[in-house]
């Protein structure tokens, strides 16, 4: 072989690793494994929308480079079944029908969304378990258990034509899990030994010093709110918390109290989470929630949705004296059981000031240990590192912060800084061998979905739906004669959302002798063009209500004609 042979096969003997999403973010978790003709896509998450995303239901990575390559895609890996994780699937698998592969209970949570899809009958599922291995392309996966926050999640020993990679997934070190399956220690050790090239560990909670904790630690501290609740218990949590939720339906059988269940995604991980094995539920233990307010409130628990202030959830509802069939009274009990996702604490705090308004008992984790996170802290990460000990490193799942403290701690466990690499969306990361490197980006970024509606709204439909919020819109109306031009009758302006217009009547009748004011510079030709006379009056009027008001309204004027 010629030298020049040489270097082409080494240029060609390199593994890419692409995030599209969940770095430098919380959420939208989405990986790409490439090997010169495959590429394999670990996770499918969706974001939460910042609170300055008007409209905007979920969030989700960009997924140009995979349809530009569509050809190589084999399939998608799923380590777990939180929406971070698997909420991207549908709109991903409208547009990519690849196969999925993903534990028992992560692939039931990903049917129940594909159903509601139209999806289930079109796309491949695949059913797997830890330690099985299966081939995709040139990649061979083998399946390692870990403990989390959900049942049946797993991280991702990849051997790759470089090396080996391991994925860690959402992961903490939980020595007293509530299904009893810990972490497998003895794999995680053996790949250890053997070498790894390459560790992707989980960021979320590098800042956070210590332990997490087991799911368990937290158990006294809700059977002490269980002990002391004189009425109704309103428990509020993650609908995909099976661990949590199992804990809250133990304590629901031992102090007699009938279970209700409200809000649909709460409902549905329940029901798929029984007919599985994953959660014991007691015979004739829970009621319809048309019957929580004829219960005994000594005798009710309700397991409710809404645990990041979402609006139209059923504990927003509820902290509103909205909700169709219950509603909090003075006296009773609520508990917010999860960590509040970063960019919610101002949705989360409205609601606790409404319950307190109730007269509720309110109980959440700035108070009272009712959480524990499902996601490892600095010792677990450490000790995760110790176990694989890998010649790179790059951390994986969070904001840029979490990242770098995730890296300082690989060097404090003996990493040489040299070997660790801190990423973002859209960085190609090249492995070989010998070298670890990051090489440059590809298109990446977020797809906004307002409905039914992916990726068409775009970054100006934003800002005039924050300008809306903020300054609110301004409606010039004229009528001209179609065959002069001239105005037929005084302009009018509507307003909402910018000034009182019943307290600004002479800003508004500057305004409407500016608009004549505007018309009358037009000629025939120019009054003709519908288009012109609104750009004229646009210009005109947004610069005369910036100048007097300093503020910004959209004007959106209407031109008609008789």
């Amino acid at each position: 072989m010629t030298s020049e042979a040489k270097i082409i096969m080494n240029k060609e003997n390199y593994l890419s690793i692409i995030p599209l999403g969940g770095l430098g973010e919380f959420g939208m978790n989405m990986m790409l494994f490439e090997y010169r003709d495959d590429i394999v896509i670990i996770d499918a998450g969706m974001m939460f929308p910042h609170q300055d995303m008007y409209g905007v239901d979920l969030v989700v990575p960009d997924i140009t480079y995979l349809l530009q390559n569509r050809e190589k895609v084999r399939a998608v890996v799923l380590t777990h079944g939180h929406e971070d994780h698997i909420g991207g699937l549908p709109y991903l698998l409208q547009q990519l029908n690849v196969p999925i592969y993903g534990t028992k209970l992560t692939m039931s949570l990903v049917s129940n969304r594909l159903r509601e899809f139209n999806l289930l009958s079109e796309v491949e599922l695949h059913e797997i378990t830890p330690r099985d291995r299966i081939q995709l392309g040139v990649f061979d996966f083998e399946f390692i258990h870990v403990s989390h926050s959900i049942p049946d999640t797993v991280g991702l020993a990849i051997h790759t034509p470089v090396g080996v990679v391991i994925h860690s997934g959402d992961f903490k070190l939980d020595q007293t899990p509530v299904d009893g399956k810990v972490l497998d220690f003895h794999k995680l050790t053996e790949f250890g030994d053997k070498g790894v090239l390459l560790l992707l560990l989980d960021s979320t909670n590098a800042e956070r010093a210590g332990y997490s904790g087991s799911e368990r630690d937290i158990f006294p501290h809700l059977e002490q709110i269980f002990q002391s609740a004189k009425q109704r218990l309103f428990l509020s949590t993650f609908a995909s918390s099976i661990h949590r939720i199992q804990q809250f339906i133990e304590l629901a059988y031992k102090y007699h109290r009938y279970i209700a269940v409200s809000g649909r995604s709460m409902v549905s991980n329940i029901r798929v989470a029984q007919e599985f094995g994953y959660l014991w539920v007691p015979d004739d233990i829970m009621i319809d929630v048309k019957d929580v307010m004829y219960c005994p409130p000594h005798e009710c628990m309700v397991l409710t949705t809404g645990s990041q202030g979402e609006p139209l959830s059923a504990l927003s509802l509820m902290a509103v004296d909205d909700h169709a069939w219950m509603r909090i009274e003075a006296g009773d009990t609520v508990v917010i059981s999860a960590r509040i996702i970063p960019g919610h604490e101002r949705d989360v705090d409205h609601i606790v000031d409404h319950l307190f308004r109730r007269g509720a008992i309110v109980i959440y984790e700035r108070t009272a240990k009712v959480h524990v996170s499902g996601h490892g802290s600095q010792e677990d990460l450490k000790l995760m590192m110790n176990l694989v000990r890998p010649k790179f490193f790059m951390p994986v799942h969070g904001e840029y912060r979490h990242l770098v403290y995730n890296a300082r701690l690989a060097e404090k466990t003996g990493i040489h800084q040299e070997n660790i690499i801190i990423a973002e969306d859209g960085d190609r990361i090249q492995l070989t061998p010998e070298s670890c490197e990051n090489i440059g980006g590809i298109k990446t970024g977020w797809v906004f979905v307002d409905g039914k509606t992916i990726g068409e709204l775009e970054g100006v439909v934003l800002r005039d739906r924050r300008q809306l919020a903020e300054d609110g819109f301004v409606i010039p109306i004229v009528v001209l004669n179609s065959q002069t031009g001239e105005l037929v009758a005084e302009p009018d302006i509507v307003s909402r959302g910018f000034i009182y217009i019943d307290e600004s009547e002479k800003l508004m009748n500057e305004a409407k002798e500016l608009t004549k004011f505007v018309l009358d510079k037009l000629n025939i030709e120019e009054k003709s063009a519908s288009t012109i006379v609104q750009e004229e009056l646009r210009t005109t009027l947004r610069r005369f209500f910036r100048k007097n008001t300093d503020r910004r309204p959209i004007i959106i004027p209407v031109v008609m004609r008789c």
